[in-house]
């Protein structure tokens, strides 16, 4: 990508990138029109753990009124313990400089508490947490530059279109009219691939604005793929599109799951293959490597959180090439954050159909008296009711103590064991009505659409996420009756802090169309555990969530003083009158010298990786080279790491080494605090527009050369926390 290209990319992310911190901004925007993570000292409780910025972790012990030194009148202090002793601080000074200390997992304590009298500890784990940010945003902007270098046709604005949105039975709400012009202006109007998250609560008509955005493409000829996370869901779907697309006769609409019969698979697969059928409906088994598609167009993610890992990095690589969008009622929190810092794109439908009753929370603990009670409420109003739990293990048990309250009702149970022509028999009874009351796991949690079950009860409510109850309590109330949600816990005195604050944030967003605000709530609540994947999870550890973020966002909105601008191979000056001599015995082993070198000479120009691949083949096939070819190949490494590093120039005179550069100062500084050895560290400086190193001596060139290659081979490794265009 060339310079221009890449300054109008970078303005693109910029835009997005303001538009996304707006948003996440809303409440959080400081008194002086910053954007602030810090914690308010009033808010601490005793024996919480805080950062911070410059001295590191410490638990907070109170806020006491205390005399300064030259004065009588007593000023408010904080008061923190740190390894070493207490700190005060003035509150003033305090809220300019503390972050709550969380971490992304359950746990909240970190492993140790920082020193007051030494803070070179502290120092190094902020280096590393403010390098693991650098590094994200990078890989994010690389990913999104990808997906903005990507070009396809915008689809034809389809005249038939109207006549598919007419069969829509309701009057769509403000917030879903701009759903559907977002979606349409992405596939009609634009060259890049759509990647948009329509966030909007149980029931608010997400599957219309998918159901208008597959018209669009499968109209086109290409083929449109529904996932959803379990076959309960994807049945649903399949249910709903075959009945909304039942008068277009060409075109044709499969389901692919685990209830089908082996020889109807691979029927399945051959059409797909072949373009016979246009709409693929699954679960993650759509994302195996035997699937292969004719023509695919367009990808609809339904709840992405439910999907592992492994198959939501299948779902990152299809992003790049096809058009997705994500339909989420509770986005996990790295999509939500996405959608928010701008990577991605996002419609929020947040108002309820006009029919739609918010649904009563009852939360309490546990008894008999009350279960029975709710359930006998629901049956006399003709209703029927969810029951679940959150491990398969106390399903029977249940069961057994409803059958001896209601010896009458059919009862079944339902969870994500039983074989599948059982399961999806008990789904079809209850929808249909001849099961009254469903025990079951939170297989339910997404999809089911079943407008008489008004009631549901949640037993041991503190073992599910927030979002997951949230999605639970959805499951009612989809018609005009009002709907009971009763949570039960068992005594408070077991529920770990945690489980109160989540119950807490459940009773504060009883409203509709709060799924947004609780997936937020949860952010901050569990962290972002999943926001980073593994490796990061640790980096935050180091410096908390607040301070990370923080960081991150400081990185987000300084993203090109971070920018390393290469220059090419050929323009590098190496004023070092090197030219190692090969041993004859050597040049006669090689078959044809002189083409070896050029060829070398040819990988060092593409990259380094090329380069590498050339040394490790010359050394299969030739054995470790003698000490004059491996001068001349770090002659050749030591070009090729400047080029990449925006150094045009290496030149030595007496014990002082200079190298003449692009980068900015800001640049140095962040390859200097990744610098793994304290020796390049300690004797690099940056000066105008050169890096320069007094050595103790001079050394003789080859030596040189090795110093040379040794301090650029550090300086190269910080490369992938700097954006490279």
């Amino acid at each position: 990508m060339d310079s221009e290209e890449a300054e109008k990319y970078l303005q693109l992310v910029k835009e997005q990138q303001q538009r996304g911190l707006q948003k996440l901004k809303g409440d959080r925007e400081a008194k002086d029109g910053g954007f602030s993570y810090k914690v308010d000292p009033y808010t601490l409780r005793s024996g919480d753990y805080v950062v911070h910025k410059k001295v590191g972790i410490g638990r907070f012990v109170g806020i006491k009124f205390d005399a300064p030194k030259d004065s009588t009148q007593p000023i408010e202090y904080v008061f923190i313990e740190y390894a070493d002793g207490m700190a005060k601080l003035p509150v003033k000074q305090a809220s300019r400089m503390l972050y709550r200390y969380n971490l992304p997992n359950e746990t909240k304590r970190p492993r140790t508490l920082s020193k007051l009298n030494d803070t070179s500890a502290w120092e190094k784990r902020r280096i590393k947490g403010k390098l693991a940010v650098q590094k994200m945003v990078v890989d994010l902007m690389e990913l999104y530059l990808h997906r903005l270098k990507q070009r396809r046709p915008p689809y034809p604005k389809c005249p038939a279109m109207a006549e598919f949105a007419v069969k829509f039975p309701y009057e769509p709400t403000p917030d879903q009219k701009q759903a559907f012009i977002d979606v349409e202006n992405d596939l009609t109007e634009r060259e890049t691939p759509m990647d948009r998250l329509i966030c909007g609560d149980v029931g608010f008509g997400k599957t219309e604005v998918a159901l208008r955005a597959i018209f669009c493409v499968v109209s086109a000829g290409k083929q449109a793929m529904v996932l959803a996370p379990t076959i309960v869901l994807a049945k649903q779907h399949f249910d709903v599109i075959m009945e909304r697309f039942s008068k277009y006769l060409n075109i044709r609409v499969g389901l692919l799951s685990r209830f089908q019969t082996r020889a109807e698979k691979e029927e399945y697969l051959h059409m797909i293959k072949h373009g016979h059928l246009d709409i693929i409906v699954g679960t993650h088994s759509l994302l195996g490597n035997r699937v292969v598609y004719n023509n695919l167009g367009l990808l609809v993610v339904d709840e992405e959180q439910r999907f592992g890992v492994k198959q939501k990095e299948k779902i990152a690589s299809f992003k790049t090439s096809v058009d997705v969008l994500t339909l989420s009622a509770t986005p996990i929190p790295r999509t939500l954050y996405l959608a928010l810092t701008g990577f991605r794109d996002a419609s929020l439908i947040s108002t309820p159909p006009p029919e739609r009753v918010p649904i009563r929370t009852h939360l309490s603990a546990y008894s008999k008296e009350n279960v029975i009670s709710a359930i006998k409420y629901e049956l006399d109003r003709g209703g029927q009711v969810f029951y679940v739990l959150p491990r398969i293990k106390g399903l029977e048990e249940v069961m057994e103590f409803l059958e001896q309250s209601f010896p009458d009702i059919e009862i079944a149970i339902a969870h994500g064991k039983q074989y599948s022509k059982q399961l999806e028999e008990t789904m079809e009874n209850f929808a249909h009505g001849e099961i009254k009351i469903l025990i079951c796991t939170n297989i339910v949690e997404s999809g089911l659409d079943i407008q008489n079950a008004n009631t549901i009860i949640i037993q041991d409510v503190q073992q599910f996420g927030l979002a997951q109850l949230y999605q639970l309590r959805g499951r009612v109330g989809r018609a005009d009756k009002e709907a009971h949600a009763y949570l039960f816990y068992p005594d408070k005195s077991l529920l770990s802090d945690q489980a109160l604050e989540r119950l807490a944030a459940l009773e504060e967003c009883r409203d509709l169309g709060q799924g947004f605000h609780l997936a937020e709530r949860d952010m901050a609540i569990r962290g972002f555990g999943n926001i980073f994947g593994e490796q990061q999870t640790g980096d935050v550890g180091n410096v908390g969530i607040d301070l990370f973020f923080q960081m991150l966002f400081e990185s987000l909105s300084k993203v090109e003083e971070h920018r390393v601008i290469s220059v090419p191979y050929q323009s590098i000056q190496l004023d070092m009158n090197i030219n190692p001599h090969l041993p004859s015995d050597y040049i006669n082993y090689l078959e044809n010298p002189m083409e070896i070198i050029s060829e070398a000479e040819k990988a060092a120009e593409e990259d380094i990786w090329s380069l590498m691949q050339f040394t490790e083949n010359l050394r299969r096939q030739y054995g470790k080279e003698p000490y004059s070819m491996e001068i001349l190949l770090k002659k050749f490494y030591v070009k090729r790491m400047a080029a990449d590093l925006g150094i045009t120039r290496i030149y030595a005179s007496g014990k002082m080494v200079g190298m003449k550069t692009n980068m900015s100062k800001k640049v140095f500084k962040m390859m200097m605090d990744s610098m793994a050895s304290d020796v390049h560290r300690n004797s690099l400086v940056f000066e105008e527009d050169q890096i320069k190193a007094e050595l103790l001596l001079e050394l003789p060139r080859e030596q040189l050369l090795n110093w040379i290659f040794q301090c650029l081979a550090e300086l190269h490794a910080s490369l992938p926390a700097l954006i490279k265009y």
